[in-house]
This record gives structure tokens, C-alpha cells and sequence, in this order.
């Protein structure tokens, strides 16, 4: 586990009330503020974040629990190609400095992960941060990309891999804001890829993954599984953004949330990423927290919470938009009478 300079306890009641004191923005589109009020998430539930490597020496991430996962052409002594630095471990990377993986993998991590003091609150900082880098810097041509860029790729096998490492280190909640490079291959085409699905369901790890920036009505291996969550990124008015792919399983089990102009930190500095890639941290976030507060809910019970209780009977090809609190009122109702205290 690697740690920034020391800073609050990310558990802190305080640090989890701060969020009320915010203006109106994206967490207030879906919901979140007043269940992110309730708590900051527990250590004992496990964010994965696949993407870039993560740049940790910004003041958002001081004192959050963040563990390091083996990524693409790791370097021998514990770095990964093409994020140097004197005293960098493996998976850290130079911020803005360390291509367009690094940027996009810390724009995310922040999202979840960031202080609940800092410009760009986190949505679950007390949680613990699995980071598994899958871009190998530099590198062209892979299979899968991030979803709002179209440089740094991973293949296919990598992100499979990358998606059971996380599994088998106890991540609880799985974002992947990444798009294949043939969104509309179908889950036969990629079999190592379905594979590793199938064992995030097995092991009951929910996997978030975002739908796309295509503006197309496709859908790909990703979004066909039958236990991911597909995101589709809605503007600031709370309507659909038409660059979002849609299709049948997206809308029928699928979820919206805010991927207009989403500014994050990175380096101590604004980043601002549009997309279905922005969009996804954002039910991940709220998914890890009602882990948190909810620890004796199933994994299918709180997935079908975040899904507003009845992904099955959908039939439309635009998913609703998240709405976290009316997913903690389900669980709450649902759980009542059971006497579970949440995790700390």
C-alpha cells in the first residue's frame, strides 16, 4: 500500500460532512451528497481502478489509502515504463508530465479517492484505492484505450488479466472507464475478456464499465456481459449526451451519470474530461458506498439498487440517470429490521 503525506482520517465524520458545504454541481445531479454525508466509505471495501497510472503528488490524494496493482511492462525495480521519477513505485506517475494515460488514470482515481477537503471531493475516500495501471505509456495500436483519449492502449488480454488481479486482491467495486478498440465485437470474439467477467461475478465484484464516446448504437464485449454496469454520460441539464453509444443491454441494464464537462485534479491543477469515461467513477462511487454502509446486502442487491430496482424491466436503448439516494432508500428498506451495522 503506498500513502501520501499524512492528512485527515479520509473515515472522519467531519471529513464526510464536508460535502454539504459545496455548491450545487455533478454529485448533486445524481444523489450523491446526501448519501456521501452518511460517511466517507469504509477501509474495508476495495475500489479497483483499471487505467493509467496514478499520479499521487497532488494534495488531493495526502493520506488516502492507495495500493498498487502489477500493470503493463512493469520495470524490474518496481516502476512502470515510461513513468520515471527518482522514489516513483510501481504504478505512480508524473501527473500532466507522464503522457495521456497518466492524466486520465488520475482524473479518475481522484474522482473516487480525493480528499473530501480538496477543490474536487472525493466521492468515496475512505475506501481503499486498487490502482492497476493498463496503459503502458507510449505505447499504439492495443485493443483498449481510455474512453476520452485515443493515445495510450492496452490489449485486450491485459485488460482481462488486469480485471482478475483485481478480483483475487479483494476489490469489491470495479471501474472501467475504457473502451475497446472494436466496440462491436461480441463477447465470443473476446473470450479471455468474458472469462474474467464471469469471475468478477462469481466472486460477486461489481464492474462498472463506461459504454463509449462513439455517438453510435452498438454495443461491445464490455457492455454485453450480462453483470456489468454500462455508464452513459448525461449533460448538465440531466439529459443525455449524444455522444454516448446506447444499445439494448446499456439501456436495459445500464445506468447514467454526469460526463459533461467533469473537472477533477490532477497535479494540485483542474482537468476537465468529457464522456462516458467521466461519467462511470461516478456509480462506482456510489456503489462502493453502499457496500460500506450496506455490508450484508448482496452484490445483486445493491446492483439492482443502483439500477433503480428493476433493471429487467427496461425496454429502451437510453439508460436512466443515477439517482444514489433513492438506491440507499431501496437498500435501507430492504434491509430493515436486520439490525447490520455498516462497515468502519
Amino acid at each position: 500500500m503506498t500513502t501520501a503525506a499524512s492528512s485527515a482520517d479520509p473515515a472522519d465524520p467531519a471529513d464526510a460532512a464536508r460535502v454539504g458545504t459545496r455548491p450545487p454541481g455533478p454529485l448533486d445531479l445524481v444523489g450523491l451528497p446526501p448519501l456521501m454525508a452518511l460517511g466517507a466509505g469504509s477501509a474495508r471495501v476495495a475500489v479497483a481502478v483499471v487505467d493509467g497510472a496514478v499520479a499521487l503528488g497532488g494534495p488531493e490524494f495526502a493520506g488516502r489509502r492507495v495500493r498498487f496493482l502489477p500493470g503493463p511492462e512493469e520495470a524490474p525495480g518496481g516502476g512502470q515504463a515510461g513513468c520515471e521519477g527518482p522514489t516513483r513505485g510501481a504504478g505512480t506517475c508524473d501527473g500532466m508530465a507522464g503522457g495521456a494515460a497518466c492524466p486520465h488514470g488520475t482524473f479518475v482515481a481522484g474522482l473516487l479517492s480525493a480528499s473530501r477537503s480538496s477543490a474536487v471531493p472525493g466521492i468515496c475516500p475512505g475506501c481503499t484505492l486498487l490502482a492497476h495501471p493498463v496503459f503502458a505509456a507510449g505505447r499504439s495500436g492495443g485493443a483498449a484505450r481510455p474512453v476520452a483519449d485515443a493515445g495510450p492502449a492496452a490489449r485486450v488480454g491485459e485488460l482481462a488479466a488486469a480485471v482478475v488481479r483485481c478480483v483475487d486482491a479483494g476489490a469489491r467495486v470495479l471501474n472501467l472507464s475504457v473502451a475497446l478498440a472494436r466496440p462491436a465485437a461480441t463477447l465470443p470474439d473476446h473470450r479471455e475478456l468474458t472469462e474474467a467477467l464471469d469471475h468478477a461475478a462469481a466472486r460477486g465484484t461489481l464492474v462498472v464499465v463506461a459504454a463509449g464516446n462513439q455517438s453510435a448504437l452498438r454495443t461491445s464485449a464490455l457492455t454485453q456481459h450480462p453483470w456489468t454496469i454500462p455508464v452513459i454520460a448525461y449533460d448538465r441539464a440531466g439529459r443525455p449526451m449524444g455522444l454516448s453509444n446506447l444499445g439494448g443491454s446499456i439501456g436495459t441494464r445500464g445506468i447514467g451519470a454526469p460526463g459533461d464537462r467533469v473537472t477533477g485534479r490532477v497535479d494540485g491543477r483542474p482537468f476537465t474530461v468529457t464522456g462516458t469515461s467521466a461519467a462511470a467513477p461516478f456509480v462506482t462511487g456510489a456503489a462502493a458506498l453502499l457496500i460500506s454502509l450496506f455490508p450484508a446486502a448482496p452484490p445483486a442487491a445493491v446492483r439492482a439498487a443502483l439500477l433503480h430496482g428493476r433493471p429487467a424491466a427496461r425496454r429502451t436503448v437510453v439508460p436512466p440517470l443515477l439517482d444514489a439516494w433513492s438506491a440507499y432508500t431501496h437498500l435501507a428498506s430492504a434491509e430493515r429490521g436486520l439490525h447490520v451495522s455498516p462497515l468502519t
